[in-house]
Protein backbone atom coordinates (compact mmCIF):
# COMPACT_ATOMS: atom_id res chain seq x y z
CA UNK A 1 0.00 0.00 0.00
CA UNK A 2 1.44 3.64 -1.00
CA UNK A 3 2.05 5.82 1.87
CA UNK A 4 1.05 9.35 1.90
CA UNK A 5 2.39 12.47 4.06
CA UNK A 6 0.07 15.56 4.39
CA UNK A 7 1.34 18.73 6.46
CA UNK A 8 -2.59 19.58 7.12
CA UNK A 9 -5.59 18.18 8.30
CA UNK A 10 -7.39 15.22 6.90
CA UNK A 11 -10.70 14.51 6.66
CA UNK A 12 -13.06 11.83 5.60
CA UNK A 13 -16.07 11.73 4.98
CA UNK A 14 -16.67 7.94 4.59
CA UNK A 15 -14.08 6.62 7.32
CA UNK A 16 -10.25 5.50 6.78
CA UNK A 17 -9.49 2.11 5.54
CA UNK A 18 -5.60 0.25 5.44
CA UNK A 19 -2.89 0.58 8.76
CA UNK A 20 -4.01 2.93 11.28
CA UNK A 21 -2.04 0.97 14.19
CA UNK A 22 0.14 3.75 14.49
CA UNK A 23 0.33 6.50 17.06
CA UNK A 24 -1.60 9.80 15.94
CA UNK A 25 0.34 12.53 16.11
CA UNK A 26 -1.17 16.58 16.70
CA UNK A 27 0.24 19.65 15.91
CA UNK A 28 2.13 21.04 18.76
CA UNK A 29 2.34 24.70 20.50
CA UNK A 30 2.76 27.17 23.26
CA UNK A 31 -0.34 28.73 24.41
CA UNK A 32 1.54 31.80 22.66
CA UNK A 33 1.71 29.98 19.13
CA UNK A 34 -1.61 28.42 19.38
CA UNK A 35 -3.75 29.20 16.13
CA UNK A 36 -6.90 30.87 16.34
CA UNK A 37 -9.49 28.14 17.57
CA UNK A 38 -12.23 29.67 15.17
CA UNK A 39 -9.74 29.82 12.51
CA UNK A 40 -9.12 26.03 13.23
CA UNK A 41 -12.89 24.70 13.89
CA UNK A 42 -14.80 23.22 16.69
CA UNK A 43 -13.06 19.36 17.26
CA UNK A 44 -9.54 20.09 16.24
CA UNK A 45 -7.03 18.90 18.80
CA UNK A 46 -3.73 20.08 19.64
CA UNK A 47 -0.71 19.99 22.33
CA UNK A 48 -0.11 23.03 24.44
CA UNK A 49 3.12 22.09 25.79
CA UNK A 50 2.25 25.08 28.24
CA UNK A 51 -1.13 25.17 28.05
CA UNK A 52 -2.31 23.74 31.87
CA UNK A 53 -0.57 26.66 33.84
CA UNK A 54 2.78 25.60 32.47
CA UNK A 55 2.38 22.40 31.92
CA UNK A 56 1.90 20.22 28.83
CA UNK A 57 -1.84 19.33 27.78
CA UNK A 58 -4.11 18.17 25.15
CA UNK A 59 -6.52 20.74 24.01
CA UNK A 60 -9.50 20.86 21.88
CA UNK A 61 -10.79 23.62 20.12
CA UNK A 62 -14.55 24.08 20.91
CA UNK A 63 -14.85 26.82 17.76
CA UNK A 64 -14.20 29.86 20.01
CA UNK A 65 -11.40 28.77 22.76
CA UNK A 66 -8.92 26.19 23.07
CA UNK A 67 -9.95 24.20 26.00
CA UNK A 68 -8.09 21.78 28.27
CA UNK A 69 -8.80 18.43 28.10
CA UNK A 70 -9.05 17.57 31.34
CA UNK A 71 -10.86 20.38 33.05
CA UNK A 72 -12.68 22.30 30.06
CA UNK A 73 -10.81 25.38 30.96
CA UNK A 74 -9.61 27.45 28.36
CA UNK A 75 -5.64 27.32 28.16
CA UNK A 76 -3.46 29.64 30.25
CA UNK A 77 0.58 29.34 30.10
CA UNK A 78 0.28 30.50 34.11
Amino acid sequence: MAQTTFSGPVVSTNGFTGDLTGAAQVPTYTVATAPSASDAGAGTIVYVSDGAAGSAILAFSDGTDWKRSDTGATIAAS
